[in-house]
Parts: C-alpha cells; sequence; structure tokens
C-alpha cells in the first residue's frame, strides 16, 4: 500500500521511565524518520504495561525504542515484557511494518524464538563501526550503507546468535547488530538508528552510574565518539523506501 506522508500514522513503544529521555527519544525518532510529531504517538510500558495488538489499530508502522531501565530477561520486575514480546509475535504474523531499535531488537529476538544473554564487562557502549553483510547489499533499507560505518550502541545485553528466518544485515565481533525478517517488513538494530553523538552525551550522561564506572570512565567513552551519520540515515529510509512505497 502507498501511503501519504501527511496521513502517515506510527506508533512509537516506548520503554523509557526518565521523563527527560521520553522526550529526547521521540524527538530523535521524528529528527532522523524526516517527519513530524503529528506522525507518531507514544505508547509508554511504564504507564501502561498491559495492552494487546489492538494498540496498533489505524496505524501504519511500530517504532520500538531503547531502555536503559528495563531488561528483557527480567519479567518479573518489568511486566510489561511478556506484552512487548506478543506485539511483536503479532507483527510478525501480520507482516505489520516494525522498525526496531536496541531493546526492541532484544524483544524482537526473543519474539523470534531465540535467546539474549548478559554481560557485566566489556560490554559496547559509544560509537563503534558497524560491518555489514553481502545479504545488506540486496536490503531496501541498507544497500547503500557503506562497510565499517560508525553507530550509537549501548547495551548490556545481546544475542549471541540471530533466529531462523532472520537475514543478518550487519554486525560486530561482539553480536549482530541489525537484521530483517525474511519475507515481512520487520528491520531491528541492536545499535541506536535514531541516537547521534549529541544525544549519546547527553543520555550517557544522565545514566553514567548504569553504564560507567566513575567520571573518568565516562568522559572516556565521550571524548572517543564520533558522529554517526550512515546510522541516522536509516529511520527516513524505512519511512520513504517501506512505508511510503510498496517495498517489503
Amino acid at each position: 500500500m502507498r501511503h501519504n506522508i501527511k496521513t502517515l500514522k506510527i506508533l512509537l513503544l516506548q520503554i523509557r521511565d526518565q521523563v527527560r529521555v521520553r522526550q529526547e527519544e521521540l524527538d530523535s525518532f521524528v529528527l532522523y524518520s524526516n517527519i513530524t510529531k503529528s506522525n507518531i504517538d507514544v505508547l509508554n510500558v511504564f504507564d501502561k504495561p498491559t495492552f494487546d495488538y489492538d494498540v496498533l489499530t489505524g496505524y501504519d508502522a511500530l517504532f520500538v525504542g531503547g531502555a536503559s531501565e528495563a531488561s528483557v530477561l527480567d519479567p518479573a520486575t518489568y511486566p510489561f515484557v511478556p506484552d512487548c514480546i506478543k506485539l511483536l509475535k503479532k507483527c510478525i504474523e501480520t507482516r505489520f511494518p516494525v522498525f526496531a531499535s536496541c531493546f526492541g531488537f532484544q524483544l524482537a529476538v526473543l519474539a523470534l524464538g531465540g535467546s539474549i544473554v548478559r554481560d557485566e564487562v566489556n560490554f559496547e557502549m559509544g560509537t563503534i563501526p558497524i560491518s555489514i553483510t553481502k545479504s545488506a547489499l540486496q536490503d531496501p533499507l541498507m544497500h547503500d550503507t557503506p562497510d565499517g560505518f560508525m553507530a550509537v550502541s549501548v547495551h548490556r545485553e545481546r544475542a549471541p546468535t540471530l533466529p531462523q528466518d532472520c537475514d543478518l544485515l550487519a554486525f560486530t565481533p561482539s553480536c549482530p547488530h541489525a537484521f530483517k525478517l525474511k519475507n515481512a517488513p520487520f528491520w531491528a538494530f541492536q545499535f541506536h538508528p535514531e541516537v547521534d553523538k549529541a544525544t549519546l552525551v547527553e543520555r550517557l550522561t544522565i545514566f553514567k552510574a548504569h553504564y560507567t564506572e566513575n567520571d573518568e570512565h565516562l568522559n572516556q567513552v565521550l571524548s572517543n565518539a564520533q558522529e554517526t551519520p550512515q546510522a541516522n540515515l536509516l529511520p527516513t529510509k524505512f519511512i520513504e523506501r517501506v512505508l511510503l512505497t510498496s517495498v517489503s
């Protein structure tokens, strides 16, 4: 189906409790999707931990954001995790368009029957080079993304491998970083396509106790951060090449 960008409606499944970061994440998705706030509504799972597939009624696509205040491995503490997974399973079944980032990537892996592990030390943090695969050269979003592009990646949980029916698009030595579900308009990224260097600095400063050992460690990470223009093009490519065309 071909959509009109003025009437395009996207639901952002947001996993953020901190008020400042809630707004920053929404602003980042709007900016790098090249749309307006009128195109996006937010369902924040800290406010509404229980929901079903009906929340997508009237929407053209689902964005799934990141999380620094939750874990996909602890549904007892974060009761919204099971419904997030159920929602993505239904999107997979119905071929509903999805663009998932970081925490969304991990939820998608679990929805597809894969596994997630936690790294207490030596986890990816900052801006890092991402390698692409041969499959990426044929992908609607990533075929013109250069190998070794820089992206924001801050996560203590990762997928060791991808489930079946996923085309691996990008990776680092640590883990898979991007996939497209075969025969469906469903993309997931362990890195943050919607986050740039300036936002990384702001967000890591807010959550420094969660990710860094001390101020010196934080300053070291931030001083090595680079701009991430190629990664930041991906949300707009999803809008233009998937939602505004018939590509799937």
